[in-house]
């Protein structure tokens, strides 16, 4: 790919993912608008024709890990497992 190829394929993507932003805000204005309306129903669940929409408390424990490094950081450490990635990013 030569560098302008590369430039335009950036801008495309950079112009896509400004799409998918946008998208997933109009979602989310969707998805808070059923809220709204279930709340105002007082339900957690509604039927509409195809869709069954569920707004529902889930519980979940998760360790508190800047808690415990700070309280007891030799087992922090001993338990601590480092990992490796990779990130794409066009800036």
């Amino acid at each position: 790919m030569s560098t302008i190829e590369i430039n335009n394929t950036a801008r495309e993507y950079r112009s896509i993912q400004a799409m998918i932003k946008e998208l997933e805000a109009e979602a989310d204005a969707l998805k808070q608008e059923m809220i709204r309306e279930m709340d105002s129903l007082q339900v957690d669940e509604l039927a509409a024709g195809e869709y069954t929409i569920r707004y529902t408390l889930v519980e979940s424990s998760r360790l508190d890990t800047a808690k415990l490094k700070a309280a007891q950081p030799e087992i922090f450490d001993a338990y601590t497992k480092k990992t490796t990635s990779t990130r794409f990013q066009v800036a």
